[in-house]
């Protein structure tokens, strides 16, 4: 029973990572699709590729999943509180990727191991989540707002001489690189969180030990599911962030995606934060569009958006919670 709870947690585990594929690929691409800088299927393609190689970029992140969050919970409770947590954080995706709603996949997994973890009876390490998760909720949205409208500034000044057919057709080109940039940074995010997911549940099977190294394969299964997610696309939360926000250009989308990637690698690198590619891109484009004045953003979009932010985290640990007192009633 116990290699079979463990296959099967790691199976939702790779099914959390491939939709957050397919709910978070519009993060990397819709700016670029909008803009038509990329056809969508070769925007999906690129960034399936992209997310495969940020996956391998390091560990830091997976290591704050696996061991900065909860404590590891042991035996067979431990597993069902980890399988409540990857239900609560795939129906939450569901649900907003059917509403178009470009919310995250991160705090929805966060919110599932709180929410499992408390119903459960395990331990949550409360200074880690405020530190590692609840704090970088609100600062790196803020720093992509700021962020982004400063290098609009920037590029609006420097090309203020340029012809604006040239300058555009040349930002296009410049957009493969920074949606390549925000697709590597999306791998070297997201795919971290579900292998810290897995390496706790390897630990909670005696598998492996804590601290141990990311095993190769689990590496390259979780980064494979977030690619093959990716290239089945998110059309709906797409539409959301590449039009209803702004309408943006070439260059707008541009400062949007560099301003994002850049934040990105910050986090990741430097405090081994885990943060939402989702709020990141978002507030990016809000401030990229804030440059052209206040009207330009459909600031009543935007409301709707960080309001999803905030309810993300609870309403995936209600979920979590439900699923966690169901498993532990059927199976006891």
């Amino acid at each position: 029973m116990d290699t079979f709870a463990l296959i099967v947690t790691i199976g939702v585990a790779l099914g959390f990572t491939y939709t957050n594929g397919f709910h978070d690929s519009a993060n990397a691409i819709a700016t670029s699709v909008s803009t038509r800088a990329l056809t969508p299927r070769a925007a999906l393609a690129m960034a399936a590729v992209m997310n495969l190689a940020g996956a391998f970029l390091g560990s830091g992140v997976a290591k704050t999943v696996s061991e900065g969050l909860i404590a590891t919970p042991q035996g067979a409770k431990g597993m069902g509180i980890l399988f409540a947590a990857l239900i609560g954080a795939i129906v939450w995706n569901l649900v907003t990727w059917y509403f178009g709603l470009p919310s995250s996949s991160s705090h929805a997994l966060f919110g599932g191991m709180v929410g499992a973890a408390i119903a459960g009876g395990t331990d949550v390490i409360w200074t880690g989540v405020l530190e590692k998760v609840v704090i970088p909720m609100f600062v790196s949205p803020f720093v992509g707002l700021i962020l982004g409208y400063l290098v609009m500034v920037a590029i609006l000044w420097m090309f203020r001489r340029s012809n604006p057919s040239k300058a555009k057709r040349g930002f296009r080109i410049a957009q493969t690189v920074s949606a390549a940039g925000m697709a590597l940074g999306h791998g070297l995010q997201d795919a971290q969180k579900t292998m810290g997911i897995v390496v706790m549940a390897l630990v909670i099977a005696d598998v492996e030990d804590q601290g141990d190294a990311i095993p190769v394969w689990v590496k390259i299964a979780c980064a494979v599911m977030l690619s093959l997610g990716t290239y089945a696309g998110g059309w709906r939360i797409m539409r959301t962030l590449g039009r209803r926000i702004i309408e943006l250009d070439p260059p707008q989308g541009f400062a949007a995606e560099t301003t994002a990637a850049s934040v990105m690698y910050t986090a990741s690198f430097m405090f081994h934060a885990p943060i939402s590619t989702t709020h990141v891109i978002t507030s990016a484009i809000m401030g990229v569009g804030s440059t052209k004045g206040s009207r330009a953003v459909r600031w009543g979009v935007a409301k709707n958006i960080v309001m999803g932010w905030f309810i993300t985290m609870p309403a995936a640990a209600v979920v979590a919670a439900l699923s966690f007192w169901v498993v532990n009633l059927a199976f006891g």
